[in-house]
Formats: structure tokens, C-alpha cells, sequence
């Protein structure tokens, strides 16, 4: 799944061609997706201008001048695609752009004023999309339950150590709750933890002011990176130019068991051990 450097990625990629412009029309290809799309969405969104394309955790936040905001997530495979369409002359003199039709898992389909199309396209349909009034999408069922952004004041060191403080979960799980901090999910941080020189089952109360000061800085950090290189391409995911992530290739620990350990003069191997489910990749000399 997506996680935030890859949903930032494509929305710095779907800003040039959607913020500031009109929909001229929208198609909604299936009743649902997740869950059932939003009731006539189709005319929600004909004809409404993105004023602004935000962000929230990872989830993609259009903001239109209907005074609602389109919530957008991309599930396990969800990619927003941008085309140019071809122009061509009407009779009429009037122009129109000509795209190829519609393929089977494009559910939704964005055509914006200079021709451009946007199209959600999602083969396992663990995507989803919502519209919500602007004034209130903060409060919103997906939104409201979000912890502060890994790139806002809000998330700092006394921040973090007030969260973990005699929480008796594993420092892995904890910073996967969305409610401690928002947009991190399995691979940031273990490459976060690795930075940190934290053990991923390491209890969060037992985490020291020092390590807490270096984890928020190097979550920030990795972040950073991963965004810088267009997110991670594991599986579907892609940029909104169809163009590959490449942060995969710097991965320290993530996917990488049984493989030497990137610290400068460590003779250890990435492990990996089970949680939650999830497997959480570290080096024992470096994280012991």
C-alpha cells in the first residue's frame, strides 16, 4: 500500500495538470470501489474547479469550488494516470480532445479543461474515494482519527515521548498507529528505526529521550528521501507519469534479509522477525 511518499509523489505530479483547473467531466464507471462511491458523483463533480490539491496522511485531499472536497485513497493498487488527449478541429471550429477509450479498471475518469485526462485506475478495488464539505472534511470519518503530519510542529520530541510514555507495545507498532502519527506505514519505518538504531520490538516506554529526539528527526529524514526519489515502486505502484519510484534501491533493512548491513564497519546480516502480521527488517548489531 501506498504510504506517504508515495501519495505525496503523486500529488505533486497531479498538481500542474488538476489544481486551478475545471473538470469539464467526470465519469464514474462502477458503484463502488471499497466501499460505494459517493452518491451522483459524477455530477458532484462536472464542471467544479480544483482550487487546491492537498494531502492528509495517504489519503489525496481536492479541495473544489462546490465547497466539498474530494477524498481520495489509493488501496493496494490504485494509480492516478495522467494522458494528453489529441486535439481535434469540429465542424464547428470548436476543439475537442480525443482519448482512447476507457480500459477495464478504470473506475474513474477526471477530463480537465486543456484536455488533460486523470484516471483512477485500481485492479484489486481497494481504493476509495469520498466527498465531504469542505468546512468539516476535518471531521470527516477517515480524517478525524489522523494523528499530527511526520512534517508539522506538531509532531516533535515532547510530542512523541507524551505518546510512548508507559505504552507497553513494541516502538514498531506504535509508530504504525495513524493516531500517533499520520503516513508512515511498513517500510519507512523500519528504515527509519535502522537510522535510529532502534530494535523494531523494542517496548515504546522503554525508548530514551535521546532515541525519541533522534527518531522524530530521522523519520522526518527518511521521509524526505524516499520523496526526493518518487516514493518506493513495490508491485503496482507508479507516479502519476507512470514513471517507476526509485527510493527502493537505498532501502537499508526493508526486503533485504540475510544481506550485509549498510553501517560503515558492521559486520552483521538484516534479520527479520514477524509483527502483527507484518515483518519488520533490522540489524541486530546496529539495533541491538
Amino acid at each position: 500500500m501506498p504510504e506517504l511518499p508515495e501519495v505525496e509523489t503523486v500529488r505533486r505530479g497531479l498538481t500542474p495538470v488538476m489544481e486551478g483547473r475545471q473538470i469539464v467531466r467526470a465519469q464514474v464507471r462502477r458503484p463502488d470501489l471499497r466501499w460505494p462511491l459517493p452518491v451522483q458523483m459524477e455530477d458532484r463533480l462536472t464542471g467544479k474547479r480544483v482550487l487546491r490539491l492537498g494531502r492528509r496522511s495517504k489519503y489525496l485531499m481536492a479541495e473544489l469550488d462546490s465547497g466539498e472536497t474530494l477524498i481520495i485513497h489509493l488501496g493496494m493498487s490504485g494509480r492516478m494516470l495522467i494522458a494528453k488527449g489529441d486535439e481535434r478541429a469540429t465542424q464547428a471550429g470548436a476543439f475537442y480532445y480525443n482519448h482512447p477509450a476507457p480500459e477495464k479498471h478504470d473506475h474513474v475518469i477526471f477530463d480537465m479543461e486543456d484536455g488533460t485526462r486523470v484516471t483512477f485506475n485500481d485492479a484489486r478495488r481497494f481504493g476509495a474515494m469520498d466527498l465531504a464539505p469542505t468546512a468539516t472534511v476535518e471531521s470527516h470519518k477517515l480524517i478525524a482519527v489522523l494523528g499530527p503530519e511526520p512534517f508539522d510542529n506538531a509532531f516533535n520530541d515532547r510530542y512523541l515521548a507524551a505518546k510512548l510514555k508507559g505504552r507497553a507495545t513494541p516502538i514498531k507498532s506504535a509508530l504504525l498507529d495513524q493516531r500517533i502519527v499520520a503516513g508512515l506505514g511498513n517500510i519507512y519505518v523500519c528504515e527509519a528505526l535502522w537510522r535510529t538504531g532502534l530494535h523494531p520490538t523494542r517496548q515504546a516506554r522503554d525508548v530514551t529521550a535521546r532515541q525519541i529526539s533522534s527518531l522524530t528527526t530521522q523519520i522526518r529524514n527518511v521521509l524526505t528521501d524516499a520523496i526526493e526519489a518518487g516514493g518506493s515502486s513495490l508491485r503496482d505502484y507508479r507516479q502519476a507519469d507512470g514513471e517507476l519510484g526509485y527510493f527502493q534501491h537505498s532501502f537499508a533493512v526493508y526486503g533485504r534479509e540475510g544481506e550485509p548491513c549498510r553501517t560503515t564497519g558492521c559486520d552483521g546480516e538484516i534479520g527479520r522477525v514477524v509483527q502483527s502480521g507484518r515483518s519488520s527488517f533490522y540489524c541486530p548489531i546496529c539495533q541491538g
